[in-house]
């Protein structure tokens, strides 16, 4: 497929801007870079209907299909499908398993942590939920919580041994990559890798998405180097992909310090009778979500409340 690169109409479907980041979803993000550092022109299109869907994001083109959930992600299956390999000449390297390993495992699991523990899910809500009724949000949320403790091991006996443990390879982490690092350009010299586009989704999304308090940010904004390297790439690969010949659906600004532009609204018309019998369909709809939560939480609050005392537990 990649001679026909240069014809073919390229799409990542993403979750929405926010956060002055073109997408906030912090497993679209690396898809969304890499494309950028393959210079391969494409539109970006924005997905909120599932907010707990695993298959975003999803790169099309015609009728192939690229789902996050299948063939270790996107980037691996574009690799492995020949759209776009930027690793074909750096896999066989020593250095490379190494450094996947640090960024896609541990600093991986730190986001983790941080996104859904330990900064108490502050930013998940403008990420995922923010376009779904309230109640639900939260049940959502507590879910994802608990999925999240439960793929790092954490349980009430071990909370504080397994944050130490988290931020600790989190720290050597960003130790070993600011010395492999250096004054480079990319993890591997001259040339860009999927690497970097999983290494500056992380940064940038550390730096912009998570508060000030954030005990990963503070460790990664003691290495000066690494957050030169995170903005000399923002700056050529992402804010300077304005001029690209193709822009993506949804415009968002050019400047990564300013919040995402919000798409003009249409002018108001008169609704229809089958749009006024929709919307009431709709409404009854969001009030049978609602019993269904108030159910879902009663029948867990009697049947597991050992869950949910330690959903709630304050670490």
């Amino acid at each position: 497929m990649e001679g026909d690169q240069q014809s073919a109409d390229f799409t990542l479907v993403t979750r929405k801007p926010g956060f002055g980041l073109p997408t906030a979803c912090p497993n679209c993000l690396p898809a969304y870079i890499y494309l950028k550092l393959a210079q391969l022109p494409f539109e970006l299109a924005f997905n909120s209907t599932f907010p707990d869907s695993d298959e975003l994001p999803y790169f099309e083109s015609g009728t192939y299909v690229a789902y996050n959930n299948e063939d270790g992600g996107v980037i691996e299956k574009l690799k492995k499908d020949g759209i776009v390999n930027l690793d074909s000449q750096l896999q066989s390297l020593p250095d490379y398993l190494s450094l996947k390993a640090l960024i896609v495992s541990w600093l991986e699991e730190a986001l983790t942590y941080e996104l859904w523990v330990g900064t108490e899910g502050i930013s998940v809500s403008k990420i995922y939920y923010s376009d779904i009724p309230w109640v639900i949000s939260k049940v959502l949320f507590y879910k994802q919580t608990y999925i999240a403790k439960n793929s790092l091991g954490i349980t009430k006996e071990n909370a504080e041994q397994k944050e130490k443990l988290i931020y600790k390879r989190a720290s050597e982490a960003y130790e070993a990559l600011s010395t492999r690092l250096g004054e480079q350009k990319f993890l591997f010299e001259d040339r860009p890798s999927s690497l970097d586009a999983f290494f500056l989704s992380h940064m940038l999304f550390i730096i912009q998405v998570l508060p000030e308090t954030s005990v990963l940010r503070c460790k990664l904004l003691e290495h000066s180097n690494l957050v030169r390297y995170a903005e000399k790439l923002k700056s050529e690969f992402l804010e300077g992909s304005s001029s690209s010949p193709s822009p993506p659906l949804h415009s968002f600004p050019s400047s990564f310090s300013r919040k995402g532009s919000k798409p003009k609204s249409k002018p108001k018309t008169e609704k229809t009778e089958e749009e006024k019998k929709f919307k009431k369909r709709a409404k009854f709809f969001v009030a049978a979500q609602f019993l269904a939560v108030v159910l879902y939480l009663s029948v867990m609050g009697g049947g597991s409340s050992n869950e949910l005392e330690y959903e709630d537990e304050d670490y």
